[in-house]
């Protein structure tokens, strides 16, 4: 059985291993694939492992002998879902494996918004401090974050994680999300997405990409927000429309933004974000701590070795009888 990674790096850029996965076939790994690379390595692949190199509906008709589509992450918008279903060809993802690194890193972006530590870090590094009369200096206001209100899109694990932690910090939470009944949480109240716009201090995206929410982070929405608010993406770049948050960061409608994710990744170098105003920008980090990969990487052999063995877990499509 030959099982191709078309986009094995990222993942696993040498502190991993690859031995479960190559226990189980021909193991072909490649440290990255374009779109076009990825149709001919997968044409013979009964099994492929993509993370972001994009599986095409024309990619899938031409690969007569793939029965298995992994994705290596939640989000799995990088596979034509309904042709890999056509083909009879099951569809899995890793679900919930970073719940802890992501929400994490998203309140690394808010205390960096709020104290600015890395920007006062690098101050003293360059000796603003030793040229002090005063044994305390601050460039910028320092935001206390206790009894400031979160609001959360999407609560999810990520977002009910996300949640905990700011509960625990004396914050209050309201949350927009199209479950409440379901996902009803202590201490967060449910709000509509106007609303959660409007009366939060920070609002945080913790919600998957899909047709109905692209760009749907526009100029209507934040132009609703505190003046003193702060947007954080770790979710997905093209939920926000970045001409809209580029031109309300630069006017100084909003306070600031933390993103993790951009609508193409790498970005070109002159995407407007990468100037704008109070806009701290990570290179899609907050999956990557190495406890995470490992839990990607032992959920996607799992995945692998139940589809093998006749009972799929994970599956995000229907396959046609």
């Amino acid at each position: 059985m030959k099982i191709v990674v078309l986009d094995s790096y990222t993942l696993n850029p040498g502190d991993l291993n690859w031995d479960a996965l190559r226990a189980m076939g021909d193991l072909v790994l490649y440290d990255r694939s374009t779109p076009e690379q990825a149709l001919p390595r997968m044409q013979e692949a009964e099994i492929v492992l993509t993370n972001k190199a994009p599986i095409t509906r024309e990619a899938v008709h031409q690969s007569p002998q793939l029965k298995y589509i992994g994705v290596l992450a939640t989000g799995y918008n990088v596979v034509d879902v309904q042709a890999a279903s056509e083909h009879n060809i099951t569809v899995s993802n890793v679900p919930a494996y970073g719940t802890a690194s992501v929400a994490q890193h998203t309140f690394a972006l808010i205390h960096e918004l709020a104290s600015h530590t890395g920007m006062h870090a690098q101050s003293v590094r360059s000796g603003d401090w030793s040229a002090q009369q005063d044994f305390s200096y601050w460039r910028k206001p320092i935001l206390e974050l206790d009894g400031k209100t979160l609001g959360i899109i999407g609560l999810g694990k990520i977002g009910q994680q996300v949640a905990r932690i700011a509960l625990a910090m004396g914050m209050k939470v309201i949350a927009s999300h199209p479950h409440p009944e379901r996902d009803r949480m202590e201490g967060v109240s449910f709000v509509d997405l106007n609303t959660c716009f409007r009366d939060a201090d920070i609002v945080s995206l913790h919600c998957p990409l899909n047709d109905q929410n692209k760009g749907f982070v526009n100029d209507s929405l934040l132009s609703i927000m505190k003046r003193s608010a702060f947007l954080i993406n770790v979710s997905r770049g093209p939920l926000i429309n970045e001409r809209d948050l580029d031109d309300a960061l630069n006017s100084e409608r909003i306070a600031g933004a933390g993103l993790d994710v951009l609508s193409q990744e790498p970005p070109p170098p002159h995407h407007p974000l990468l100037t704008a105003k109070n806009c701290i920008i990570t290179p899609h980090i907050a999956w990557a701590s190495q406890a995470a990969r490992q839990r990607l990487m032992d959920i996607a052999v799992q995945n692998v070795q139940a589809f093998l063995s006749g009972k799929p877990q994970n599956v995000v499509n229907k396959k046609n009888d």
